[in-house]
């Protein structure tokens, strides 16, 4: 028994729910135009208050803000195109060639994605001290430049890949690069996208590993740098407010500039032709 919706319902609960989605972010713009918001005591109060830039002035004219954000846009950049190459070559591999322990392989890595992040915590931090790698760029990008689940999504997009046109390539000579490089990679164009997308926006929002792998203000991203403006006996909203709606115009960016593809490469392969 099919249940109809009349659109004009659906289209008021959708609404309902993207307003319900957008409050925090309404939110954090009126708290961070506003001289110490916290001291509004309702919400009429803190709108009708006076509008000021003086919170994002504060955060562009700072050094260390400007550090915090080059920070976590290098270390993003190099982890996203590490794991669009990387876990390519991977998954390639176990898709596309034989060799011993292939099944074993590709169920350890699937089964490590069920691993939380906390579990691991411990020992990477004592890995990296070993290495020497505390307060260095190594440990916030070496680390993650490949992950099981980039593999794992490039996995089960390749294997529905025809390889045909690799055959084709292979009879006129086309070496194992080439054919990754010019035929595999396009044609994984659109997956590629969601797993830099994925990869950029988990890199930039990371807090953990970049708090425990970094110790002195230089070496800080923008999720670490922002929780400084917690005193012991204040909260600096204001602050926290402007930084972080500016941490929010990349993410923001990037979503506008490939919402098309985000869509196509998520949706690919779900319908037969």
């Amino acid at each position: 028994m099919k249940i109809k919706v009349k659109p004009a319902l659906l289209n008021t609960f959708l609404i309902i729910i993207s307003l319900a989605m957008m409050f925090p972010l309404f939110w954090m713009l009126i708290y961070s135009f506003k001289t110490y918001p916290e001291s509004y005591n309702s919400i009429l109060s803190l709108i009708k208050a006076p509008f000021t830039l003086n919170n994002y002035i504060d955060a562009f004219s700072s050094d260390s803000f400007i550090r915090y954000f080059f920070n976590s846009t290098f270390i993003a950049l190099i982890v996203t195109a590490g794991n669009i190459l990387f876990c390519t070559f991977v998954a390639y591999a176990l898709v596309r060639k034989e060799f011993k322990g292939k099944s074993l392989l590709f169920a350890t890595i699937a089964g490590v994605m069920i691993i939380p992040q906390h579990v691991i915590m411990i020992p990477l931090y004592r890995l990296m001290v070993n290495f020497n790698w505390i307060n260095e760029y190594y440990s916030l990008i070496v680390p993650w430049l490949i992950t099981p689940f980039g593999i794992y999504l490039l996995h089960q997009y390749l294997i529905k890949l025809p390889s045909d046109i690799e055959d084709a390539a292979r009879i006129d000579g086309a070496g194992n690069w080439y054919i990754l490089f010019k035929i595999v990679m396009p044609l994984c164009k659109p997956i590629l996208i969601v797993l830099g997308i994925y990869t950029f926006l988990g890199n930039w929002n990371s807090f953990l590993f970049p708090f425990l792998f970094s110790n002195t203000e230089s070496m800080r991203t923008l999720p670490v740098g922002l929780t400084f403006y917690m005193g012991k006996q204040t909260i600096d909203w204001g602050h926290i407010m402007a930084g972080a709606g500016i941490s929010a115009i990349p993410i923001i960016i990037v979503f506008l500039i490939f919402q098309k593809q985000i869509i196509k490469g998520i949706t690919a392969g779900a319908i037969k032709e």
